[in-house]
């Protein structure tokens, strides 16, 4: 068996996609296994640039296995609609499958978003408005309606009509809003079904297959540790588990399925929407990274918070993940700074801690403890080669392994494919 889960280890946007689909061109699988269309890689490959939210990244790999997982929210206009761009680039896709299990997100579910997200005013989330909260709502509830039963239309015809018929009740008399025609919706779903059905499987099969069979398998991470349902900071997170636990239950592997565990780092922080950020640097630092990161969400478009690395919040996400790596993203980025700091622990009511605090009110109270390092101000775009980083580079680099505790693997220097340095295989 050979399989590597990746996670983003920070707020997300971390670069997962040009990772992924760095590492999918060596895996005979590819999986996907919580969120849904709320969250977006992005893949330069040549002059070409795709921008996935549900697709797993391997389809741009003829052969790959591409699963989508039991654990994810599924849209079906959305899945459709990145369908039919990839067919129009010619990007064949008969190698996707969908789980049946797989909870369906319906028109109710994106407005429920929005005028949920509304009525919280100062208070809102930052919640993309994709229906994701929402569904993940019914599928606790266990009232929600399963892509599987795209295959069972009579069950289909009574699950929708039961369901809009409530949530007509909620938007008319919380929302003060109109309702939705069950009768158009189903018709749609009928629609769906018609083109989804040849891509709906029990996925769980094929990837115990394929791991038993010692096929090399890349779980596909989307979003970030510290947007995790449970462990993030809540409540400014997602609705699921994007740490590395969140691909037993949302894959249906075991814990022992994993050979390596892979933290993608960004060289920097950034976040999207509201809540404590202790490394913030909103003022000319911050614009700057902004600026040559090009910090603006794949999916929302929203311009990204930025600042340093902070390794308090590194140090965690290895502790949560079992991380036995790390990819360094986006160092180019850094190329063009004097002084670059890290921050190595925090400062609370007066004392230094470097654990990161569960209460969102004490993290609002933290101090980040700086270390500064030269900086390189050199282009590493160019760099192919470890040993040819310039050596302040490196010296960023080792700091980075020294505050988390485990090797840094891989280092981007840039967004194509050919602009990362493997310092160990990982697939």
């Amino acid at each position: 068996m050979s399989s590597t889960a990746i996670v983003g280890a920070q707020w997300g946007d971390e670069g997962k996609g040009k990772l992924i689909d760095y590492l999918a061109g060596h895996a005979d699988v590819v999986v996907r296994a919580q969120g849904g269309n709320n969250a977006g890689h992005t893949v330069v490959v040549g002059d070409n640039k795709y921008t996935f939210h549900l697709m797993p990244s391997g389809v741009l790999y003829e052969g790959t296995l591409n699963i989508i997982g039991n654990g994810v929210v599924f849209d079906p206009e959305g899945f459709l609609h990145e369908v039919d761009k990839l067919k129009s680039k010619n990007v064949k896709i008969s190698t996707i499958k969908i789980d049946e299990r797989a909870h369906m997100i319906f028109p109710y579910h994106k407005r429920i978003d929005e005028l949920e997200e509304e009525a919280r005013k100062e208070q809102e989330i930052g919640t993309t408005r994709r229906g994701i909260g929402p569904c993940y709502m019914d599928k606790i509830e266990r009232s929600g309606i399963r892509v599987g039963e795209l295959l069972d239309l009579e069950k289909l015809e009574a699950s929708i009509y039961y369901q809009v018929e409530r949530k007509n009740k909620l938007l008319e008399k919380i929302y003060n809003a109109d309702g939705f025609d069950p009768k158009k919706i189903f018709e749609t779903y009928c629609q769906y079904s018609a083109h989804l059905k040849e891509y709906i499987t029990d996925t769980t099969i094929l990837l115990h297959e394929a791991l038993e069979s010692g096929k090399k398998v890349l779980f596909e991470g989307a979003q970030g540790t510290l947007l995790d349902i449970d462990l993030g900071t809540y409540p400014y997170v997602t609705s699921s588990h994007p740490t590395s636990a969140g691909f037993c239950t949302g894959a249906g592997v075991g814990p022992n399925s994993f050979d390596e565990i892979l933290g993608v780092v960004k060289a920097y922080t950034t976040r999207v929407g509201k809540g404590p950020f202790p490394t913030e640097q909103d003022n000319e630092t911050g614009d700057a990274i902004r600026k040559k990161g090009h910090e603006y969400g794949s999916t929302t478009g929203r311009p990204r918070r930025c600042g340093w690395l902070d390794g308090v919040m590194l140090k965690y996400a290895k502790r949560i993940n079992g991380l036995t790596g790390i990819s360094l993203m986006l160092m180019d980025v850094l190329d063009q700074f004097d002084e670059i700091q890290i921050c190595t622990a925090y400062e609370l009511d007066g004392e230094e801690t470097s654990y990161f605090p569960a209460s969102l009110s004490a993290l609002a109270k933290c101090e980040p403890v700086y270390e500064k390092l030269k900086g390189w101000k050199t282009d590493i775009t160019g760099i192919t080669k470890y040993d040819d980083l310039p050596e302040e580079a490196k010296t960023y680099i080792r700091k980075v392994e020294e505050i988390v505790g485990i090797p840094v693997k891989m280092v981007s220097v840039g967004p194509d494919r050919n602009q990362t340095i493997v310092r160990e295989t990982m697939i």
